[in-house]
């Protein structure tokens, strides 16, 4: 098992930030709130978006010893977003009541809060025991956004990551 078994990666998914064209605001956000949180988190790596890049930036993080990663971004309707296809291609199994939570919840905020695709789910630890399970959230992009949704993650992120180790329900 991993030494840090709350170790999180945020990856935010954007174009414009991924060339420079646009400071990133959400990840760094979501990160600070996970550090609060107490995860061990570095800073956010920015990927550009597209299915394939989100894929291979999940599964990097995953190789990584990442328990708990969470997106920002692409999870809305314009052609780029596809953040929960890449997402799918990774989780074992999906989690949907904290993505209907997040979505109940961004929609009370303001009604684009409803078109939010993201999805979130378990990874399951590699039967090697070369990779631990890890719970995978995708968030919108917006900083309200990640401050509304972080806390819904925290709220049972400790709990998933020690179901996935073996854990009892408690």
């Amino acid at each position: 098992m991993d030494a840090n078994p709350y170790r999180a990666i945020v990856i935010t998914v954007s174009d414009r930030s991924a060339a420079g064209a646009r400071e990133d605001r959400s990840g760094p956000a979501a990160v600070a709130a996970l550090r609060a949180g107490g995860w061990d988190c570095a800073d956010p790596v920015v990927v550009p978006d597209g299915a394939d890049s989100v894929e291979a930036a999940l599964r990097a993080a995953l190789a990584e010893g990442a328990r708990l990663i969470v997106t920002t971004g692409g999870t809305g309707v314009s052609p780029r977003d596809a953040t929960p296809e890449g997402t799918a291609r990774v989780l074992t199994r999906q989690v949907p009541g904290i993505a209907e939570e997040l979505r109940r919840l961004g929609a009370s905020e303001k009604p684009g809060g409803m078109l939010s695709r993201g999805l979130a789910g378990v990874v399951d630890a590699a039967p090697s025991g070369a990779r631990a399970g890890a719970l995978v959230v995708n968030l919108p992009g917006s900083t309200a956004a990640v401050g509304s949704g972080i806390p819904v993650i925290l709220s049972v992120a400790r709990h998933v990551i020690d179901q996935l180790a073996g854990g009892d329900h408690a």
